[in-house]
């Protein structure tokens, strides 16, 4: 860590003495502009793998933008993300988080398909994201794509509930010099600096380094839990135009962390990745990219001894994984005739994964090499001028269940030039990952308790979803979507005949999930905005005829049934700034050992004041959970569940 710091020391010299005022950094009228009449008009992606108006997107997409996160107060993109109205976000102790979609945030939750400039970071060891190890300088983060609903069609497997797509800015937009620093009760001290400059020609690069140092939570009892948290990141990015029609763009992080957890002892996580992609216009109605990246990891995670009514069976130990990922992606889009708009691609990943095992738990294989290919196509035509209509399929083929298809359909009416009504229908699988399949907790000469099931296969979903999008005057936009979702071969734990142990993992709960997701937008003045948020959740899950599940089908879902949040962002005289935000979460429903368990439900605030003492320098004082000294917002009840702490911290950023 000392070295990272050095070579932050060692930046923030060079970028001082070199950075100029006509750098391109936002000023502060730039930074403080609020217009809900842009907001409707950014571009998105994730919808069709093109850009497109949020307006116009048949998709349940909300957009997290860069004045949003600054604005928040946020320090971590786990925080950002509870500005996506459509996500369920809970804070399980110092390091880490529960997000989800539509349901299912649980603590191994796996159907969310989470991706950092196109590079997927959720890992097959249980298809779910160590959210401790996503991070990036949030200052560089263009915006975040939020879509609740399956997103199989365009992003494969595990993409079940929803999609989460996070872009970062073009070094472009990203020139000059800028740096942070600051600290409080949580976090106790962060720092961040970037600095971007140009090359011969159209070539634009940047910089960044990052580190921050996170204190322990509380216990019920008001204990300190041991599960304070520090991590350092560095990376780059570099974007070049060859030619006017082809773009390059070459970017990398590394990052290392320690965290204490609850199980005692201190865990390790680093990583580094790097990514490649290419992109050639060919005309405005075609283009073509291809893009590939390697990302390795590494976890050292501490286990506790395992033990059955009081009686240790195992000792404590360390899990080790290492993962290494190589991935290929090609992508074109082109248009036939005036009314038709493809968009097709292939792709292949190959993982390799090398585990070794804990006492307690662990993984047979202990190293696994898999491979999935995969093609899509899409087709969006104008069945007349104001209606279209999208079909499209994907392709999978993975090692554990073979082929694998994901079709979806999605109608778009505009009513108006400032009105769209959406429906879909879609289906999206959930394909195993080696704690469905490879897990062992205990191992000779240990006793087993719990495997994988050698037969687990993918879990499905057919999705039925209908919304409505509007921008109703200068002043005001909504969106509103409803689903309902069918699930099919869900997890579930079954008994092993005559022996009963080991219990192993099988597909035997289905069910059905619906609800209402609503946000909407209020310019009250030109220096006052509104912005209200509610999702209503109803889930029925259970046991199939002729099967068994040792949770009572509880352990698939943690959910509260009903959210709401209100922001607001209000500029004040003398180059001030005011933003709080208030959120309602709902008792959240939960398992503690096949019986229910419930969080009780919460108000909690943030707010933060902010003062632009010149052009470039910023300053801020923001606090988190105000409300309560400490609250839990997720677990089973019991002398070791977490509670999260109010917090207060300063921030200085400069700009230049």
């Amino acid at each position: 860590m000392r070295r990272l710091l050095g070579a932050a020391a060692v930046l923030l010299t060079i970028a001082f003495g070199r950075a100029e005022a006509d750098s391109g950094s936002p000023t502060i009228r730039e930074l403080k502009e609020l217009n809900v009449e842009d907001l409707m008009n950014v571009e998105v992606t994730s919808v069709s793998r093109h850009p497109q108006k949020l307006l116009e997107a048949a998709s349940a997409i909300q957009v997290i933008t860069q004045e949003e996160i600054r604005r928040s107060g946020a320090t971590s993109i786990p925080e950002a993300l509870r500005l996506a109205d459509n996500l369920q976000v809970a804070q399980k102790n110092a390091h880490d988080w529960a997000i989800s979609a539509r349901g299912f945030n649980t603590a191994l939750g796996n159907k969310l398909l989470v991706m950092i400039d196109g590079r997927t970071v959720y890992t097959p060891l249980y298809s779910g994201v160590f959210w401790d190890a996503q991070d990036y300088l949030l200052e560089d983060i263009d915006r975040i794509e939020v879509i609740s609903g399956p997103g199989g069609t365009l992003w494969g497997a595990n993409a079940v509930n929803g999609v989460i797509n996070i872009i970062t800015k073009r070094a472009a937009d990203t020139q000059g010099l800028y740096a942070e620093a600051g600290g409080g009760s949580e976090p106790h001290g962060f720092a961040g600096a970037r600095y971007g400059g140009s090359l011969e020609g159209d070539t634009h690069f940047r910089v960044y380094g990052k580190y921050f140092d996170r204190g322990d939570e509380v216990l019920a009892n008001g204990d300190p839990e041991s599960d304070s948290w520090r991590q350092g990141r560095a990376g780059f990015r570099i974007d070049s135009g060859p030619s006017p029609r082809d773009r390059l763009t070459v970017q990398g992080d590394y990052y290392d962390g320690r965290e204490h957890v609850q199980t005692g002892g201190e865990a390790d996580a680093s990583g580094a990745n790097l990514l490649g992609r290419w992109t050639r216009v060919l005309s405005d109605d075609s283009d073509l990219s291809l893009q590939s990246y390697i990302d390795q990891t590494h976890l050292t995670l501490p286990t506790a001894p395992l033990t059955l009514n009081g009686q240790q069976f195992t000792p404590p130990g360390n899990l080790y994984d290492d993962l290494t990922t190589y991935d290929v992606d090609f992508q074109h889009r082109f248009k036939v005739g005036e009314r038709n708009r493809i968009v097709w691609g292939l792709g292949f990943r190959h993982t390799h994964d090398a585990v070794i095992n804990a006492p307690g738990v662990g993984f047979s294989p202990a190293v696994l090499d898999q491979n999935l290919y995969n093609a899509f196509v899409q087709d969006e035509f104008a069945l007349r001028n104001n209606l279209s209509f999208t079909v499209g399929t994907k392709l999978e083929h993975n090692d554990y269940t073979g082929f694998e298809f994901e079709p979806n359909a999605r109608l778009s009416w505009t009513l108006s030039s400032s009105q769209v009504v959406w429906a879909a229908v879609s289906r999206a699988v959930r394909t195993p990952s080696r704690f469905d399949h490879d897990l062992s907790e205990g191992s000779p000469p240990y006793p087993v308790f719990l495997k994988g099931g050698s037969d687990f296969t993918s879990e499905t979903v057919i999705a039925y979803e209908l919304g409505y999008r509007a921008q109703l005057n200068s002043k005001a936009s909504v969106s509103v979507s409803s689903f309902y979702n069918r699930y099919n071969d869900v997890r579930s734990i079954s008994l092993t005949p005559v022996t009963v142990f080991p219990v192993y993992f099988a597909n035997d709960l289905q069910g059905d999930t619906y609800g209402l997701e609503f946000s909407g937008n209020y310019q009250v003045s030109d220096a006052w905005s509104l912005h209200a948020g509610y999702t209503r959740l109803q889930e029925h899950l259970r046991v199939r005829p002729g099967g068994y599940d040792v949770d009572n089908a509880l352990f698939e879902t943690a959910d509260p049934e009903h959210q709401f949040s209100l922001r607001s962002s209000l500029n004040l005289p003398w180059h001030a700034e005011l933003d709080a935000g208030l959120r309602w979460v709902d008792t959240l429903h939960t398992d503690n050992g096949a019986t229910p368990a419930t969080v009780p439900s919460y108000f909690e605030l943030n707010a933060r004041l902010a003062w632009h003492a010149s052009e470039r320098l910023e300053l801020s004082v923001a606090g988190q959970n105000l409300l309560h000294n400490r609250h839990p917002e997720y677990g089973a009840p019991d002398p070791n569940r977490v509670e999260i702490q109010r917090s207060v911290y300063g921030k200085i950023a400069w700009r230049y």
